[in-house]
């Protein structure tokens, strides 16, 4: 009896050093867990971690020198192919309107034109700009007088803009010129062979033939030349009377 009472205090000292050890203890049992708590018992083999394992860090945006190099070099062949795609296609011939709007869009209004009816000077040309034209509209443009069937020749550069048959003008041609300024040519007998919306023209380039179409029908053949500009039509007379012919004879 001496020598059981004699060992219990060493079990109460294991116990409460097992208790301080681990932190668990079933309930009312002298039994602790020998195990720390964040670990698995496996009777058939040793403790397993319940914690989640470590993953090894994503792989970094780190590149070799080479790497960036060569990246960098593809970068700049696909640049130079597309360059050289670019110009072969802006000075090929389909390209060759967006190549003309582009120059007139950077040009300026003229300040001097040619009559653009073959054999007709300045000084013929009545100033009818702005006089009555019925009861509710004015004259906006030139009438200019030749016989039927005279050249009608673009005064300027320019874009065949638009083709048309009707309306007061008759047969008409309309042609976006310097600084994108518009240009009609109406009355006329009929138009130049071939010619389509979309050409590119250059000044001299005929467009038609005087004529009495639309509702000038009836009266002398001429051709009614209108320029309008951002503000609407204005007198062309002035501009024809300013040109002086370019010397062709080579002194």
């Amino acid at each position: 009896m001496r020598h059981a009472a004699h060992r219990e205090p060493g079990i109460a000292r294991l116990f409460v050093q097992g208790h301080h050890a681990c932190g668990v203890c079933t309930r009312g049992l002298l039994v602790c867990s020998p195990f720390p708590p964040d670990t698995d018992v496996d009777a058939r083999g040793p403790a397993r971690s319940v914690l989640p394992a470590a993953r090894p860090p994503p792989p970094g945006p780190h590149r070799s020198a080479a790497w960036r190099v060569r990246r960098w070099l593809v970068r700049l062949l696909v640049l130079a192919v597309l360059a050289v795609l670019a110009g072969v296609l802006w000075n090929s011939p389909w390209a060759q309107a967006p190549r003309a709007l582009w120059a007139l869009s950077r040009m300026v209004p003229p300040e001097a034109l040619p009559v653009p009816v073959d054999g007709v000077a300045a000084r013929r040309i009545a100033d009818t700009f702005g006089a009555p034209r019925g009861r509710d509209r004015t004259h906006a443009g030139l009438d200019i007088f030749a016989p039927r069937g005279t050249a009608v020749t673009s005064a300027t550069p320019g874009i065949v803009a638009d083709i048309r048959d009707g309306g007061l003008g008759g047969r008409q041609v309309w042609i976006l010129g310097p600084a994108r300024e518009r240009y009609y040519y109406a009355h006329l007998d009929g138009w130049r062979e071939g010619l389509s919306r979309g050409e590119v023209v250059e000044a001299g380039t005929v467009l038609g033939y005087v004529g009495d179409s639309g509702n000038a029908k009836g009266t002398p053949p001429h051709l009614h030349w209108g320029i309008y500009g951002s503000t609407g039509a204005y007198d062309p007379l002035p501009l024809l009377r300013a040109w002086t012919a370019p010397d062709r004879s080579g002194r």
